[in-house]
């Protein structure tokens, strides 16, 4: 049986906001701190895939993205894309759930988590 995942940033507050959600509603999950483990290209794709594009996996409200010169914010091709978030994993919404017969979710929400995890 495929387990619940979560890749984030260990220091995040919103991933532990995530975590702390499923401990509490005794959820088993395995966490992938994707600064220490960088996501494969291939499920990279499939994340953006999942969510309707790049531009819903990359989280453009933040300070990585804000700090990010002009022309590095329109990347054209998804070489572009990974090579981006390559060297900024930080740009990745966080967290992203993989759950097994769910869709990918980037975020965390509790209305979301609650229907996921009835």
């Amino acid at each position: 049986m495929q387990q619940v995942q979560i890749y984030g940033l260990t220091k995040c507050d919103t991933c532990r906001k995530a975590r702390a959600w499923l401990d509490g509603h005794g959820v088993a999950y395995r966490f992938i701190d994707y600064r220490e483990h960088p996501v494969p290209p291939r499920t990279l794709y499939a994340w953006a895939a999942a969510l309707g594009g790049w531009e819903k996996l990359v989280n453009r409200a933040s300070m990585t993205w804000r700090g990010l010169a002009p022309e590095r914010k329109s990347p054209q091709t998804r070489e572009q894309w990974l090579a981006l978030i390559a060297e900024f994993p930080a740009l990745i919404r966080r967290p992203v759930l993989s759950a097994p017969g769910q869709d990918v979710l980037a975020g965390f929400s509790d209305k979301k988590y609650g229907e996921i995890f009835k």
